[in-house]
């Protein structure tokens, strides 16, 4: 975990807009996850089955999310050009829909083998040329119980993560993604922060934060997210470490 001052920003804007204002190699580590332009932004029926660990299917609703058009295509090489600019190094989700940037991969198996929906998605990263995997399951409401209980079934449903954004990822993989590559480094950038999942876990665990969002609604709803879940953590925090008073 990181120490010393803590920054934790969002804007509501064009990443492109926000990235100019920053000087080349500013961030130490982006993780971003990019429009691939495979139209999953919400209007579709995600009604279907997972396969259970077991082997058995069980039928699995994801909430309704309106029809946002956001992921018609995929970014511009301007956007890449830049997103390399600012940062010094990059993970990159949606990999196999952009052109290859070099030979490090991360792939994250959702723990879906068999099911109506992808079993794994892939991101580049810049700093080796490594494959690494990670297990963490996520299909609606089969959430894995943690991040090295990935395979197994989080058994309270309450404790689910809230499902806010289509293409949501879980902050149990962007904290594994800091704890693995973000080693010496202090600045994450998001250009793409949607549900706001990567900005909980680097304020979680002590990384500076700078992050994108252009639509109002996501925005606006990540935001309370990311206040409902760091208040938690505060409350946690105060309750572990009580604050001494004069006598």
């Amino acid at each position: 975990m990181n120490t010393g001052k803590k920054i934790s920003k969002a804007f509501n804007e064009d990443c492109m807009i926000g990235m100019a204002r920053f000087p080349d190699k500013f961030f130490d580590l982006a993780i971003v996850d990019p429009p691939y332009g495979i139209k999953e932004h919400g209007g579709k029926c995600r009604t279907g089955f997972a396969i259970q660990k077991n082997g058995s299917k069980r039928l699995v609703r994801d909430p309704g999310y309106s029809k946002k058009n956001w992921d018609n295509c995929s970014p511009l090489p301007e956007y890449f050009h830049e997103l390399f600019r600012v940062s010094k190094e990059q993970i990159i989700w949606g990999e196999n829909h952009f052109p290859s940037f070099g030979k490090g991969r991360i792939v994250w198996d959702k723990v879906n083998h068999g099911g109506d929906q992808c079993a794994c998605e892939i991101a580049f990263y810049s700093g080796n040329e490594r494959i690494d995997l990670v297990r963490y399951m996520w299909r609606g409401m089969m959430q894995g119980e943690s991040i090295t209980k990935g395979m197994r079934k989080q058994g309270n449903v309450q404790l689910n993560e809230k499902r806010i954004h289509p293409t949501q990822k879980p902050i149990a993989l962007y904290r594994w993604l800091l704890n693995k590559y973000g080693i010496g480094c202090n600045k994450i950038l998001d250009t793409h922060m949607g549900s706001q999942s990567s900005r909980i876990a680097a304020y979680h665990l002590g990384f500076s934060y700078w992050g994108w969002e252009i639509d109002k609604d996501y925005f606006q709803a990540g935001c309370k997210r990311f206040k409902e879940e760091t208040a938690q953590l505060c409350a946690f925090a105060l309750n572990a470490f009580p604050l001494a008073h004069n006598q």
